[in-house]
């Protein structure tokens, strides 16, 4: 049976619309971006094997598109919308980030880093840039790496904090091996960092290592 002949207090499209989006599942809510399911499954089926795959929401929007392409039931299509769907939560934590003091505002920024990075198969260093009011400038991603790591020169993000004009920063950058813990290379490269930034009296706040499942503060840690 095809959703289009279950009765319509049950399709998720108008469940949704009658009872709002707190009314679905996550199975229906991924069923309106899949549109479609498989041979003998309707779009929800295919929802809940995505999500017992991938080990529920978190975990599929997480997923690179070849993971998702891999998957039966899955096509380019519907890689798409969800990693549009993905896109669209990181677009709006970042505008939340945009609007608030880092400092009193740690779980967004947390969020809107790991939402953005847990899920990349390379090692990726960002810095936030921010005023004198601790309010985010911008967003920038420096370094690419490789899984193993992400060569980082100070000369460029001294450079990039001049033409953001910013007074301090956060850097960040994900363990592609989902273990959040600090190397000693983060904190070698961090002391080279405040050491080049404290020549133009810009302030490094902290430095965030994103894993899988959690982000570390280098300095809830001491490590700054």
């Amino acid at each position: 049976m095809s959703i289009s002949d279950w009765p319509a207090q049950e399709r998720p499209r108008e469940k949704l619309l009658e009872q709002g989006t707190a009314s679905l599942s996550d199975a229906e809510l991924l069923a309106l971006f899949l549109q479609t399911g498989q041979r003998g499954k309707t779009a929800v089926d295919l929802g809940r094997e995505l999500l017992a795959h991938f080990g529920g929401l978190t975990g599929l929007l997480a997923a690179e598109t070849g993971a998702l392409l891999r998957r039966p039931g899955m096509g380019p299509g519907k890689a798409a919308r969800l990693m549009a769907a993905r896109e669209i939560g990181v677009r709006l934590l970042r505008c939340k980030l945009e609007a608030r003091d880092v400092l009193t505002s740690s779980a967004a920024t947390r969020d809107y880093l790991r939402l953005r990075y847990q899920s990349c198969e390379r090692e990726v260093f960002s810095c936030l840039f921010l005023n004198n009011q601790h309010h985010v400038v911008k967003v920038e991603e420096l370094f690419l790496g490789t899984i193993d790591g992400a060569a980082v020169y100070p000369r460029e993000v001294v450079k990039r904090c001049l033409q953001h004009n910013a007074a301090a920063v956060i850097f960040a950058h994900n363990h592609p091996s989902g273990v959040a813990e600090p190397s000693q290379a983060d904190i070698a490269i961090t002391g080279k960092l405040r050491t080049a930034l404290h020549t133009i009296e810009v302030r490094v706040l902290d430095h965030l290592v994103i894993g899988s499942d959690t982000v570390v503060s280098m300095a809830e840690r001491d490590l700054l």
